[in-house]
């Protein structure tokens, strides 16, 4: 059986009161640490994400990650996405080729449509071609990674004519997951072109998800691919502390702000405390408490959906040492846990 793998993500994120932008150069350092922290406790994946917003600085996340491989030694540096449709295919292999050169062979590419709209119209692109532009885009960096040279044409940008891409990853191939939300139809296309997911989860009971889980698998199947040798992962929101208590009383606050803040944006109602604490529940999505509640909670979820990889996502806006604690405990409490299960 495959090791079982652990991860951490984050956007970078800063709080938006206040003058955000002067802290993004402070937080982007404090980004770089958090992974160095995570490679030393053993844990197998630091993903950071593309966002485009005042409170987030992670707007080149290959660029961040290359500073994180210079002070780390195994642990694996991934986006947590790229937004790929609103990113050129040529650029984004090369800045992951070259991080995965700096790495040694460490570097991972998780793309994905974007869960936020700000990079369309920043880069010229329209969200009527939402959908449009991820599949061409996606199958064009399939075709960068795959072949030294590329002969293309497309809707969205100049057609190549055996034309060179260089520097080449030093994985071959170059590992590319797909991010998904809640759509059957990404993971049917992911598991068609024989890619592994990784599965945002957020909200809900994740045994919901397990229909989006047996649609992948069968879309591996009917695709010529064996389903064991494409690992599912998930990403959700969560945060390890001593005790549930406290892990619970550290998060909240931000958490709620947070969410509430994007409820604004989106339409949502504010997040109560109530509802926070069914999010924390045994059936709910936020993982939030000590080790062994993350552990049990973590073994659940491998349960019912079959993956092999977790990767927490900092809920809310935790304090660089709390979020570093969590990090700690995540490597030295959670992992053993979930290994030995």
């Amino acid at each position: 059986m495959e090791r079982f793998e652990l991860g951490i993500t984050s956007f970078a994120d800063v709080d938006p009161d206040g003058d955000a932008a002067a802290r993004h150069g402070e937080r982007l350092r404090q980004v770089v640490a958090e992974a160095e922290l995570a490679d030393r406790v053993g844990l197998d994946v630091y993903g950071l994400g593309e966002h485009h917003r005042v409170d987030m600085a992670a707007s080149a996340p290959a660029v961040t990650l290359a500073a994180a491989a210079a002070r780390t030694e195994r642990i694996r540096l991934s986006s947590a996405v790229v937004v790929l449709s609103s990113a050129d295919p040529v650029r984004t292999y090369q800045d992951f080729a070259t991080l995965d050169l700096l790495s040694r062979g460490r570097a991972e590419l998780l793309v994905g449509r974007g869960s936020f709209i700000e990079s369309f119209p920043l880069f010229g692109y329209s969200l009527d071609d939402y959908h449009d532009l991820f599949v061409e885009k996606l199958g064009l960096l399939l075709e960068i990674r795959d072949h030294e040279r590329v002969t293309w044409s497309g809707r969205f940008r100049a057609p190549l004519d055996g034309a060179a891409v260089y520097p080449r990853a030093q994985q071959d191939p170059l590992p590319v997951w797909v991010g998904v939300g809640a759509s059957p139809d990404s993971m049917i296309r992911a598991g068609r072109l024989g890619l592994p997911v990784a599965l945002a989860i957020i909200g809900g009971d994740p045994s919901r998800f397990r229909v989006l889980a047996d649609l992948y698998r069968g879309s591996l199947e009917e695709a010529g691919h064996d389903p064991a040798g494409f690992p599912l992962a998930v990403h959700a929101h969560g945060f390890v502390a001593a005790t549930d208590d406290e892990a619970a009383e550290a998060v909240y606050p931000t958490y709620a702000d947070l969410m509430t803040r994007l409820g604004r944006e989106r339409g949502w109602p504010p997040m109560t405390r109530m509802q926070f604490d069914a999010m924390r529940s045994p059936a709910g999505s936020l993982v939030v408490g000590s080790p062994a509640t993350v552990a049990d909670k973590i073994e659940r979820w491998r349960e019912i959906l079959g993956i092999g990889r977790f990767m927490l996502h900092n809920a809310g806006r935790p304090t660089h040492d709390e979020w570093m604690r969590s990090i700690e405990l995540l490597g030295t409490g959670v992992s053993p846990l979930v290994r030995q299960a």
